[in-house]
């Protein structure tokens, strides 16, 4: 009786194996094992950050990507110390050949060009300033966006370790330029700011944008001028001492 039903059972087994289909590679070829959709991946915590690496293409620089990392645990917590200690603790970084920019931040997710990063091996401070997004965590609409880029890339010139040699420098001031022009032009207008009597306004404006007080009244509550006033006496007098890393 019992090896009746045990015959049964085992008979009924082999028949459902076989009619249940067979896993299904990429290409579409039965019993091809699933791979991830991704070459690499791998993780890394120090100092009570976590930074997850993965990459979908098999061919990146293994030495970039070291240095990539070292990058990151050498800026982040600096960033983060100064600016927002809560920032997140875990972050993503994505090196994707579908991706045809530079490098894009988003919700905790860095992505990169490998191809950008393979024909620029020594642009490493584009980690700066992307992480520097994750640490800004500006609510959508809080400030203007020429503010954020311009902020991020002050990060990166403040903070980078490698912009001597990415052949990355903020640019002289030329007639014409306007604080929209964002990035490495407001970058050097936030120097000029600090070393013209305002140590404290990018963490000021940073503060507020995060925590949506950002106004255009903010500049003259930390400066005692209006940002067109600002903007009219950098254009007069540029100058700055810079220094780079």
């Amino acid at each position: 009786m019992h090896i009746r039903f045990l015959t049964l059972l085992v008979a009924a087994s082999l028949a459902l194996a076989a009619a249940s289909p067979a896993p299904v590679g990429p290409l579409g070829v039965p019993g091809t094992p699933l791979r991830p959709p991704y070459a690499a991946k791998d993780s890394v915590t120090k100092g009570g950050y976590t930074l997850v690496f993965i990459s979908k293409d098999s061919t990146f620089s293994a030495a970039t990507k070291r240095r990539m990392t070292e990058t990151f645990f050498t800026v982040y917590p600096r960033e983060a110390k100064r600016f927002n200690p809560r920032t997140l603790k875990k972050l993503t970084f994505v090196i994707d050949p579908a991706y045809d920019g530079v490098a894009a931040t988003g919700n905790g997710v860095a992505t990169y060009s490998p191809k950008w990063l393979r024909e620029h091996p020594e642009d490493l401070d584009v980690v700066t300033h992307e992480v520097m997004h994750v640490v800004q965590a500006y609510p959508e609409d809080s400030c203007p966006g020429w503010l954020t880029e311009g902020i991020a890339d002050y990060a990166r010139y403040t903070y980078g370790v490698n912009n001597v040699a990415g052949h990355w420098a903020l640019p002289d001031y030329k007639a014409g330029q306007q604080y929209t022009n964002s990035y490495r032009v407001v970058a050097r207008f936030l120097v000029w700011l600090e070393q013209h009597g305002h140590p404290n306004v990018v963490t000021a404006l940073d503060r507020a944008a995060r925590t949506r007080t950002y106004t255009a009244g903010i500049w003259k509550q930390q400066t005692g001028h209006t940002l067109d006033e600002l903007w009219a006496s950098y254009t007069a007098a540029p100058a700055v001492q810079l220094a780079y890393h």
